[in-house]
């Protein structure tokens, strides 16, 4: 692969992401959970990640520093998003779950994201498909070393 090949790549992930943050915030805009920042919006994604996540995974999971992590999952608390629950076997462990609002919100989110990724793999064949998957691998190995 040539240079300009990569630096194409690099521009178009750019695009991508951009156009997808965008479109994100104007949905977000729209919608009955307009009273949500984009970051709060990752946060509630990044909850349900893990089984009731600490502020410590959250904010290694997001890639911030703890305090900013317990200042976003403070505001999703106030907003009735999400709620803190003391671990079952160590009381001194805080937990983090979903409101009944808060997985609202995230199957929403979830359907545009499928619709997202159903666009962009309409017409692939499997081979095609194949080498996306190997692709999108090799990005999140990337980024799990570059995030560190």
């Amino acid at each position: 692969m040539k240079n300009d090949d990569y630096r194409e790549i690099a521009q178009a992930l750019t695009r991508v992401n951009t156009a997808i943050t965008w479109i994100e915030e104007q949905e977000l805009r729209k919608s009955r959970f307009n009273d949500l920042t984009l970051k709060e919006l990752h946060a509630i994604d990044a909850i349900t990640m893990y089984d009731q996540p600490t502020a410590s995974v959250l904010a290694e999971r997001l890639h911030v520093a703890p305090g900013t992590a317990t200042a976003t999952i403070d505001r999703l608390c106030r907003k009735g998003y999400a709620q803190r629950l003391s671990d079952q076997h160590d009381r001194r462990v805080i937990r983090i779950t979903l409101t009944k609002k808060g997985r609202l919100i995230y199957r929403t989110q979830r359907a545009f994201h499928d619709r997202l990724a159903n666009s962009f793999l309409k017409d692939v064949d499997d081979d095609q498909l194949g080498v996306i998957k190997k692709s999108l691998t090799n990005l999140e190995d990337f980024l799990n070393v570059n995030l560190r």
